[in-house]
């Protein structure tokens, strides 16, 4: 797409024309505008979230959103730390296959060097460490919720 470029006079540079022309402090004053109506609305709603933390039934609703969010993010939790610890363990069950795969060729005496077994081994073993803490992590966390407080 071609835009007309003007020359104006005494001028050096070639200048776009008045339409694409924008003053630089236009656009921070639209950025401030935008910061200020920003600053009134969070101002308005935590005012509004005050007046509502106060009433007794805003009181009561808002404990019950805060026992609920917390159970919910305890559970998802104990979610992902499951979730990580079943892949560690999957990813170390495929290290163990190579494991074998790579012992048998070093018995058979295709493989001169116990390199790439030793490698598997310590992958299996990094692997599975990380998927069993993850379970661990999961049981003492139950163990500790079912505390009396």
């Amino acid at each position: 797409m071609h835009e007309e470029v003007l020359w104006w006079q005494g001028s050096q540079a070639p200048v776009m024309p008045a339409t694409a022309i924008v003053r630089c402090g236009a656009a921070k004053i639209d950025r401030m505008i935008a910061g200020g109506k920003a600053k009134k609305i969070a101002l308005v709603l935590r005012v509004a979230g005050q007046q509502f933390s106060r009433s007794r039934t805003g009181s009561a609703l808002l404990k019950g959103f805060r026992a609920t969010a917390h159970s919910l993010g305890a559970v998802l939790h104990q979610l992902w730390l499951e979730v990580t610890g079943f892949t560690f363990l999957a990813i170390a069950a495929i290290g163990a296959i190579t494991g074998v795969r790579e012992y048998g060729k070093y018995h058979a005496g295709v493989e001169t060097s116990p390199g790439r077994l030793i490698l598997a081994v310590c992958f299996t073993l990094s692997f599975a460490w990380f998927g069993v803490s993850s379970f661990v992590r999961v049981s003492r966390n139950a163990n500790r919720q079912r505390e009396p407080r």
